[in-house]
């Protein structure tokens, strides 16, 4: 197995049909003992149980630093050490530029981009003690081409940022053994979409993609478990697109 005896934590993961849980339990199909974060009302515990014995399930708010301090210890305490980070936590909104309020900018860019930092700030501590650890983070495709297909111009700026944060924190962190790699999703089908796409647009979206298919979350896990294996160990600061090739650069 390619993670046995490894501890994972993966953000906004208790949505049983996520990109979050999709990844946690191919995480531990190949060895990881998993930690679900997620907010109280997506019952972390449940979806931590879902996955069998051996698993946790936390409630945090990662726009809180106490609260993600505080999430990082008890992981600590639990398993002793912390080797994989997936910041999968993100939110989106349909905004256009001229509509995008204080509130809207705030609640996407507190996720997405501060919940990536403050997540990343506190298990950084023992994978330096540790000497090793791999950081993945979540972007998106419309950080790259300007713009997605349901997410607004802000939630574009936060995507960029978790690159540049990524690429920053590789750099910095490379010395003490810790890679730190960032996956850009495409359209994934996903609870996200529900309702928001009619059957013929996503027709419509899937003829333009070279593989000629929506993304699975099983396609995002894979990808996510590469990079927190040994099998990426000379990849740090890296974007991986998992996109079908719709965008190719």
């Amino acid at each position: 197995m390619l993670l046995k005896e490894r501890v994972a934590i993966v953000t906004g993961g208790a949505g049983v049909n996520g990109l979050g849980f999709a990844t946690a339990r191919m995480l531990a199909e190949h060895g990881a003992r998993v930690v679900i974060l997620d907010l109280p009302g997506a019952n972390p515990a449940g979806a931590a149980a879902e996955l069998g014995a051996g698993h946790l399930g936390l409630a945090a708010d990662i726009t809180d630093k106490v609260q993600c301090d505080a999430a990082a210890r008890a992981v600590l305490e639990r398993y002793g050490r912390i080797d994989i980070l997936f910041n999968n936590a993100g939110i989106t909104q349909p905004r256009k530029t001229l509509d995008i309020s204080a509130a809207d900018y705030d609640a996407v860019l507190d996720v997405s981009l501060r919940g990536t930092l403050l997540m990343s700030q506190a298990v950084l501590p023992a994978m330096q003690q540790q000497q090793s650890g791999s950081i993945v983070n979540t972007s998106s495709v419309s950080a790259q081409r300007g713009g997605g297909i349901l997410g607004g111009p802000h939630y574009s700026a936060a995507k960029a940022g978790v690159l540049g944060l990524t690429r920053a924190m590789a750099r910095e962190f490379g010395p003490d053994g810790i890679r730190v790699n960032a996956i850009t999703p495409g359209l994934i089908a996903t609870d996200i979409i529900k309702g928001k796409l009619t059957e013929e647009r996503k027709g419509e979206i899937a003829s333009d993609i070279p593989l000629a298919r929506l993304g699975r979350a099983s396609d995002i896990a894979g990808a996510v478990v590469f990079l927190a294996s040994d099998l990426s160990a000379y990849c740090t600061g890296i974007t991986l697109d998992v996109n079908g090739g719709m965008l190719i650069h």
